[in-house]
């Protein structure tokens, strides 16, 4: 599995732990382990011009995604496809501003940002209240796991 992490934003960020998440993300997922994903961490005025170009809203937002291939997850006796997952992008000055609100570290924030936009890549969405219950579910699900399996190592 391919995943490239940059960092633009000009602070500190746990680059080698968020692609670790992206990982072990990925592989709870079923996730061919040849995809590729990309993780672009940028500061407030790239995010905001990412945000007014594609979303059509001012300011800067926590997190964006940007699917490729449309790849899902696999079907219990599916084999899971090969392709582009997409690009994630984290704003870190806003992950880190926002998660005291949420009651987590700056850290957590971005842990919980990047699955988030990772669900998002491979189709999960939030509109009604469905789908959120399943997104939301499937990344405190993904998010425990990886507490645990740090716990471990």
């Amino acid at each position: 599995m391919t995943i490239d992490i940059s960092n633009e934003s000009g602070l500190e960020a746990d680059s080698t732990g968020l692609v670790r998440l992206a990982r072990y993300a990925l592989d709870e997922l079923r996730i061919h382990p040849q995809a590729e994903l990309s993780i672009l961490l940028v500061d407030t005025d790239a995010m905001s011009a990412y945000h007014r170009k594609y979303m059509g809203e001012d300011g800067p937002t926590d997190v964006l995604s940007f699917p490729m291939d449309e790849l899902r997850p696999p079907a219990d006796d599916e084999e899971p496809p090969d392709g582009l997952l997409g690009d994630i992008v984290l704003c870190p000055e806003v992950t880190s501003r926002q998660a005291a609100e949420h009651g987590r570290t700056p850290e957590a924030e971005a842990e919980y940002l990047l699955v988030h936009g990772l669900l998002h890549l491979l189709g999960y969405d939030h509109a009604t209240p469905a789908e959120k219950a399943e997104m939301f579910g499937l990344k405190d699900k993904i998010i425990a796991g990886w507490a645990e399996a740090r716990q471990r190592s």
